[in-house]
């Protein structure tokens, strides 16, 4: 199983979470890009992180809406969708070079994930971006989703992803940000969630159904205040349940 966080999403003089204390926490970290989130120097500062803490490197590319933190979604193109996330990709790749390192994974942010896993064109033009950029490269996201759909009919490598400290509906999504519960910051029930989602194979929804999936990365969000408690929290259970935890490109995608 592998852990993985949206990481790096300070931006300027503005700072979002606390990747230090995250990062030993993971083993894939999905590094904003500079639209959505981060800058170069922020960029280069999460790479070496990374690098530092053994941790794989993936492009985390959104709407380019800095003000929005990428989580307002933006009528577009699709062709224009396609080339923003091939750009934004690049964007790490050359930093990472810097480094003598390389990006080995891409998963959408905020906004245009989720209008992703439920457009389908939206969603077939991030796969031709991430496919013309890298067709190795492993593509994460949500299980069932058009996003799925679309990196399995461009034959990229994909990831099924699920979420540590999000709620989930009775209909597998994840919960809407604009309700309170959106975010689980109690420690014990993002593990017992994590826990079921490996060891059992189930999400667990908001109205007590347990819908079977088999995921390959959980996300944990490094812009949480709760981020390290959570993360170190599901990390332990994780681990007591006899889980092996890998980077990405270790998982035999």
């Amino acid at each position: 199983m592998n852990i993985n966080a949206d990481i790096g999403e300070s931006f300027g003089a503005w700072h979002k979470g606390n990747d230090p204390a995250v990062m030993p926490l993971i083993n894939s970290a999905n590094i904003a890009c500079g639209m959505s989130a981060g800058d170069p120097t922020v960029m280069h500062e999460t790479v070496a992180l990374a690098l530092k803490n053994g941790v794989s490197i993936g492009a985390h590319p959104g709407y380019n809406d800095i003000w929005g933190f990428g989580r307002r979604a933006m009528k577009m193109n699709p062709r224009d969708i396609e080339y923003m996330v091939a750009y934004q990709i690049g964007a790490l790749m050359g930093i990472a070079a810097m480094h003598g390192a390389k990006v080995t994974h891409v998963k959408p942010h905020g906004a245009l994930h989720n209008v992703g896993i439920v457009d389908p064109d939206v969603a077939d033009a991030m796969a031709r971006g991430v496919k013309g950029v890298d067709r190795d490269l492993i593509y994460v996201g949500l299980a069932h989703s058009h996003i799925e759909k679309a990196a399995h009919a461009h034959g990229l490598r994909f990831a099924v992803e699920g979420y540590i400290d999000r709620m989930y509906d009775d209909d597998g999504n994840i919960t809407s940000r604009f309700n309170a519960d959106a975010v689980h910051k109690d420690p014990e029930v993002a593990a017992r969630q994590a826990v079921a989602m490996v060891v059992d194979k189930v999400i667990l929804t908001r109205g007590g159904k347990r819908i079977p999936v088999e995921v390959h990365s959980m996300c944990l969000h490094a812009d949480e205040p709760t981020a390290e408690v959570v993360g170190t929290a599901v990390r332990k259970a994780l681990l007591e349940a006899g889980v092996v935890l890998k980077a990405l490109p270790e998982m035999g995608i």
